[in-house]
């Protein structure tokens, strides 16, 4: 099943105590499963859930080195060594799935009926409000292609304007001066439009950037830069204008910037690669796993459709959702006390205060954990667009503001040409 396809194995060794001998294999994590299978025998040696893990920790003795023990419920402890590239990278991995999994809402008992009208409700609400939004940035880029178009032919009309004013200084230099306009009044004139130039772009600059760096979505990750052999703990900030890969002081290790992303390769809904190519001089390629990687993956898929691609390896967990490594087993939990509050019969008519708390709980309705994850994905996504929307119109005004200055310059060189031509006359 797809389920049990690996989101990471390495390989290493691990200590059968009842034969008190190292059998070497493939450590695996799933997205609900530790195991390690024998690579003589070609069978599971041990496997266990992510959620019976009681601590993970590096030891080291006279006896054995360079270790990775995981402690189990039951004080069983399991022994992990030979790891590779490192067991640094396999604890880092294996402690953030372990960590994420414990946080995960998921994991916590659920104990209401799903109500589908309630939740469906809900969705088509928000639904339409997307295709509102859809439309409303449909008709800012159109607009934005206009604006984009006025920009160009003022550029035309201002280098008409310089040919006409060439053209004009060569007609009004004296007949002794050969050299087209004279010195002082080109100095005059340079200066005067180096000053009208500063100003229009300190108008445009004054509001720029309050929206291109608001933060769509932070998810922790194990970052690596070009390979997988020294992952470390960091984080992945998706912006409206960029992605930032940041440690975990939050210190700032790389700036991709929207339009310099060439591509980015998803291997598994938990793992990413973000690649930004150079000519000359090698790539920027930078590695990204994290448990909440479905959850980015909706906003890099709407702002990067172009550049999203999806491997071979990514084809294994498309049979089953990737919310996050705790669904399975919540969701089989969840089916296991429907069915026992279906099995509880309800009187048609019970006197008031007679209800159990059970019973109050199954009456009330309540929106279920598919709609609650359709609904979390289309607010993202709303708050994309919401985003990307308000950095549009920023943009347009501050290409109003250039075209009003732009308009304004040109409309005084013509009538300054224009009071030349009469004095020409």
């Amino acid at each position: 099943m797809s389920r049990d396809i690996p989101i990471h194995s390495w390989p290493g060794s691990y200590y059968i105590n009842s034969e008190k001998r190292w059998e070497s294999g493939t450590l695996s994590l799933t997205r609900t499963m530790v195991r390690f299978v024998s690579n003589q025998s070609n069978e599971s040696l041990v496997g266990f859930r992510l959620s019976h893990i009681m601590e993970i920790k590096m030891e080291s003795s006279s006896f054995i080195f360079s270790t990775l023990t995981v402690l189990e419920e039951g004080n069983v402890k399991h022994w992990f060594g030979s790891l590779k590239p490192n067991r640094v990278v396999v604890y880092n991995v294996l402690e953030h799935f372990w960590r994420e999994h414990l946080l995960s809402p998921s994991s916590e008992a659920q104990g209401a009926e799903s109500q589908p009208s309630k939740g469906r409700k809900l969705i088509n609400l928000v639904a339409g409000a997307q295709r509102r939004l859809e439309d409303t940035g449909r008709v800012l880029s159109h607009q934005g292609e206009q604006f984009d178009n006025m920009m160009q032919g003022l550029e035309k009309i201002d280098s008409d304007l310089g040919v006409a004013d060439k053209l004009l200084s060569e007609l009004e230099s004296p007949s002794w001066w050969p050299f087209g306009k004279l010195p002082w009044k080109i100095h005059q004139e340079a200066k005067a439009e180096d000053a009208a130039r500063a100003a229009a772009t300190a108008a445009a600059l004054s509001g720029r950037g309050s929206g291109r760096n608001k933060v769509v979505t932070s998810i922790p990750a194990l970052v690596s830069r070009g390979s997988d052999s020294d992952l470390k703990l960091g984080c992945l900030l998706v912006l409206v204008s960029s992605l930032e890969v940041r440690d975990t002081n939050c210190q700032l290790l790389h700036c991709f910037e929207r339009n310099e992303i060439d591509e980015i390769k998803v291997h598994s809904p938990y793992e990413i690669t973000v690649r930004q190519r150079f000519i000359g001089k090698p790539d920027i390629c930078y590695r990204f796993l994290s448990a909440k990687m479905p959850d980015a993956m909706l906003v890099l898929e709407m702002q990067y459709k172009k550049k999203v691609e999806f491997t071979s390896e990514y084809a294994a967990f498309k049979a089953t959702p990737v919310s996050s490594p705790s669904d399975t087993e919540g969701k089989t939990w969840n089916e296991g006390l429907l069915q026992m509050c279906q099995d509880i019969e309800l009187p048609l008519e019970v006197p008031a205060g007679e209800l159990s708390q059970l019973q109050v709980h199954v009456l009330q309705p309540s929106v279920s954990q598919a709609e609650a994850q359709e609904l979390k994905q289309m607010l993202m996504q709303l708050k994309n667009l919401a985003l990307e929307a308000e950095t549009e119109l920023e943009r347009q005004d501050e290409a109003l503001d250039v075209l009003t200055s732009s308009t304004d310059r040109a409309t005084m060189h013509i009538e300054k040409h224009s009071c030349r031509m009469k004095r020409l006359l």
